[in-house]
């Protein structure tokens, strides 16, 4: 079964949608979060995950009471990610309420700070590979290593990790489709569950994910604009 993770990505307090990462290409929603976070539980979603693009930007979580807010208007569980680069900002917001948080660039650039904060949180950690042609990206996806994601997931296969958040740059927020290929492999390397993220846009990309051994899939904008109900997707995942 796959699982369907709808997304509120959050700046100034606001739900938006950057293209492709670019924070010039931000895509307003005037949609309240709270209500919409409410919405996604009354679909039927167990998951919901959260955003937090300026801690993206800014090294640090920016919008932390916001999200505990969130958390606390539904029964869903919550992944949490964006500016995360101390074992602090990943207790607080446990605390808040959060079932597990999404590390991405501390991880890439203090390797041994990340194991240990695995062993710490175990099975709370979620590691966010973002990809660009395969090699990982950071810092708000502004930086792009030599790293490639697929080496990376076959490295931490036995690390009670609760995740790994596969995003492919190129794709999100562009509802073309994920990429299928990417993700595979990325199942295929290693034991950690894979979460698809980028380029959902419609029930056929859902349908496709389903026929992969992902663990879940992220779906943001294409929510948002209409072009999948969540209660469809919901549907189709879990009867695949």
């Amino acid at each position: 079964m796959l699982e369907i993770l709808p997304s509120i990505d959050l700046r100034n307090g606001q739900v938006v949608r950057l293209k492709q990462g670019d924070y010039t290409q931000q895509l307003n929603y005037a949609v309240d979060p709270i209500q919409t976070a409410q919405s996604f539980s009354d679909a039927g979603a167990s998951w919901l995950h959260l955003v937090d693009l300026d801690g993206a930007k800014e090294g640090r979580p920016a919008q932390t009471d916001l999200i505990a807010r969130i958390i606390r208007s539904t029964k869903l569980k919550v992944e949490v990610g964006g500016g995360i680069r101390a074992t602090e900002d990943v207790q607080r917001l446990l605390d808040a309420g959060a079932a597990r948080v999404v590390v991405g660039t501390k991880a890439m650039e203090d390797w041994h700070w990340f194991e240990v904060l695995v062993k710490q949180f175990p099975q709370q950690i979620v590691l966010a590979l973002d990809a660009k042609e395969g090699k990982v990206a950071t810092r708000g996806w502004t930086n792009t290593s030599d790293k490639l994601a697929v080496d990376i997931a076959a490295w931490v296969t036995y690390w009670p990790l609760a995740a790994i958040l596969y995003t492919d740059v190129a794709k999100d927020g562009m509802l073309q489709g994920p990429n299928i290929e990417h993700t595979k492999s990325l199942c295929e390397a290693g034991n950690v569950p894979v979460i698809a993220s980028g380029g959902v846009g419609n029930l056929d990309h859902i349908r496709g994910l389903t026929k992969i051994p992902a663990w879940g899939a992220i779906v943001g904008r294409s929510l948002y604009e209409g072009t999948v109900d969540l209660r469809e997707a919901l549907q189709i995942a879990r009867s695949a």
